[in-house]
């Protein structure tokens, strides 16, 4: 039972970014300038999460040590998901909200086939099987009919 709720879960997640990419892409348009939407969303969703996260530190009585993780670490996360965001910004109005996130989770399935793989730091090495080069296929073969047919 747990199992199936992670995966509704994940469900929700990705129901959430696929929406959000029409409503920065609008964001974009009423400020004239993409880049500004995207920089709005980010800020505005650093501002939530700074709340959420004194919530659960509150909560769980602990701080998070901001010495611990090296420095890259601090910027590596905001830099991809500015990538992400900001393509996403780009696209969803020329291409649409369903092609930009099949091309998406076509590119998040690949890289993370790659990722575990070589245990990408540190994470558990799983082997790439038949099963997984053709469920990434059809995926991306999905996202090729999605946007063209």
């Amino acid at each position: 039972m747990t199992a199936f709720l992670w995966a509704l879960l994940g469900i929700a997640a990705g129901a959430c970014i696929a929406i959000q990419a029409p409503v920065n892409a609008l964001l974009g348009r009423g400020l004239s300038m993409p880049v500004a939407a995207a920089c709005v969303s980010f800020l505005s969703g650093a501002i939530i999460l700074g709340i959420v996260m004194l919530a659960t530190a509150s909560f769980e009585g602990r701080a998070p040590d901001w010495r611990g993780p090296d420095l890259w670490l601090y910027v590596a996360g905001g830099a991809l998901g500015t990538i992400y965001v900001t393509t996403a910004i780009y696209l969803t109005p020329r291409i649409g909200a369903a092609a930009v996130m099949a091309f998406a989770v076509s590119g998040q399935l690949l890289a993370g086939i790659l990722l575990d793989r070589i245990g990408f730091l540190g994470m558990a090495v799983r082997e790439i099987s038949v099963g997984r080069i053709a469920g990434a296929l059809l995926l991306v073969a999905g996202a090729l009919m999605i946007r063209f047919l």
